[in-house]
């Protein structure tokens, strides 16, 4: 077992920390819930337009950088393919990004926004139905996905461009901390982003497998517990280590094929044999009201309602600040494996499509399965909302799909895409947590590495679990997630400043990505990379 190539203060600084949260809520449940709520409830509260700017100035940044120069930089060497083909690198960086949540709140979210919906519009009404439709895919949409494509710009480029064998945050930001990242102030950055990705999954696990679990019995009649839910979690757990242990070609890649298809397959069966005129027309109309009122949702805080009703004052804390914060957790684990599937690409080609094909599905899903749901309970056919307040979101996600023809076999398809959506996330996760802890990575993390932190994924969640303590961890990783608003802004930062540099160099020097042939068109000798040039006057400083 290779252990040379451990960072171990990020390792055991990551296990401290996660421990160190775990444990107390463990010992003391009730008061550690309670401060982690109060902890929450401060964040949300007091800087929730700062996520609310954050959302959007990442959104214009990105766009600004697709369709700049810096959008011109290759990914790899000139000439050089894509690693992946499009199809797999999108079903790759979907499956990512968006995990079994997707399922579960695509079903479910217009529920919520249609009986508590935003601008004090009343529950329940015509003008609640049209926000109950538009919200999620907003939420869910590019700004949703420009969150996680930031941090794969610098990482990308200091890994494909200028060939740091290093797929760490902290190393991302070298340009503006400099020889500081190889210090304690790297390890915390790099340690504050495994925290904020554990309990992230955590979030995912909390999700994911209760709902697994109401599609296990709706098949078999078994009663939901907690020991299925136990077993279901440890199943999942090593189905993602496996492919995990398999690598990136051949376990990540081939289970992310197999969940797009299925998944194209599930959404294609609903469309067809369900109302596939309201689905189409409803989802349509969705787009305009965003397109429509873009600014107004991704702005809106309601500052002048003191009445704490949900539908005013709540409602943007609760779900869109609770979005941004939630996607800026995960974003540096997206950010890290989008960049390591995205060689042979352009940084245009990165941005746009990883936004595109990421809203593309997310409307996909949102249209269809959300809509299909809506048409049951705005029709009679099946009350959504009533048996969502008697049994709950995972069982009345279940029993909407039962309205479908050939119910147990629709539900057998979601149950295992959801089961696949749950490991393609963690094996994701699992395999850039293990990037993070090496000093190096040539080629694929170590396998021993990798296997680690697929268990280690999941053995926090299910203590908590039973102790009933899993919503606290992802209140806690919400919480803790709260400096990686800075750590973006050096990320956007570092990326602008070392690609501008090597931008300036090549008016003068040859690159490998830019302006390649210039010197050869001309008729001059090469002269050395913009890069050798940059390094020899490091040395020099």
């Amino acid at each position: 077992m290779n252990t040379k190539l451990i960072d171990w203060g990020t390792f055991i600084g990551a296990l401290i920390l996660l421990l160190g949260v775990t444990i107390p809520l463990i010992i003391f449940p009730e008061a550690g819930k309670e401060m982690v709520n109060e902890a929450n409830t401060f964040v949300s509260g007091n800087f929730g337009v700062m996520y609310m700017f954050m959302g959007l100035l990442i959104f214009a940044f990105l766009i600004f950088v697709a369709f700049s120069k810096n959008g011109q930089v290759k990914l790899g060497d000139e000439g050089e393919e894509p690693e992946f083909n499009t199809f797999s690198w999108a079903a790759m960086l979907f499956a990512a990004g968006i995990g079994s949540s997707i399922l579960y709140w695509a079903v479910i979210e217009w529920a919520y926004y249609y009986e508590g919906p935003p601008f004090g519009v009343e529950g329940g009404s015509q003008e609640a139905i049209q926000w109950s439709t538009a919200y999620g895919i907003f939420h869910w949409g590019p700004i949703a996905w420009a969150i996680y494509t930031l941090p794969a710009l610098p990482i990308a480029y200091f890994y494909y461009v200028r060939k740091k064998p290093v797929l760490k945050v902290s190393e991302a930001v070298r340009p503006v901390l400099g020889r500081r990242v190889e210090g304690p102030i790297g390890t915390i950055i790099d340690v504050l982003f495994m925290f904020g990705l554990m309990g992230g999954a955590g979030t995912t696990l909390a999700l994911g497998t209760p709902m697994i679990a109401e599609g296990i019995s709706d098949l078999t009649g078994l009663e939901v517990t907690l020991g299925m839910q136990a077993v279901i979690m440890l199943i999942c757990t090593t189905i993602f280590a496996i492919s995990a242990y398999s690598g990136l070609r051949r376990g990540i890649k081939v289970l992310s094929d197999i969940n797009l298809w299925l998944a194209i397959f599930l959404l294609a069966f609903i469309f067809i044999v369900g109302p596939t005129k309201f689905i189409s027309e409803t989802t349509f109309n969705s787009l305009g009201i965003i397109l429509d009122n873009f600014f107004k949702m991704a702005t809106w805080m309601e500052p002048f309602a003191n009445t704490g009703d949900f539908g005013e004052t709540l409602f943007p804390e609760s779900w869109t600040v609770f979005y941004w914060a939630w996607w800026l957790v995960y974003a540096p684990f997206v950010g890290l494996f989008v960049a390591r599937i995205s060689r042979g690409r352009t940084i245009r080609q990165m941005i746009l499509g990883t936004m595109i094909y990421g809203t593309l599905g997310c409307i996909l899903f949102f249209g269809i399965m959300g809509n299909f749901g809506l048409y049951m309970q705005i029709t009679g056919q099946f009350d959504v909302i009533g048996f969502l307040d008697t049994n709950g979101a995972p069982a009345t996600i279940i029993e909407i799909m039962n309205q479908l023809p050939l119910a147990k076999f629709i539900v057998l398809i979601f149950t295992v895409l959801a089961i696949i959506f749950l490991a393609t996330t963690f094996d994701s996760s699992s395999y850039i947590l293990a990037a993070v802890v090496q000093k190096k990575v040539e080629g694929e993390p170590l396998r021993w590495n990798r296997l680690f932190w697929a268990f280690a994924l999941c053995i926090m969640p299910l203590t908590l679990m039973f102790l009933g303590g899993l919503e606290t961890l992802q209140t806690a990783s919400i919480v803790g997630g709260f400096p990686l608003v800075f750590i973006m802004l050096l990320l956007a930062w570092s990326f602008m400043k070392a690609s501008n540099t090597d931008i300036r160099a090549s008016d003068n020097y040859e690159t490998p990505t830019i302006h390649i042939d210039r010197w050869k068109k001309k008729g001059r000798k090469k002269k050395r990379s913009a890069l050798e040039v940059l390094e020899d006057r490091k040395d020099e400083d």
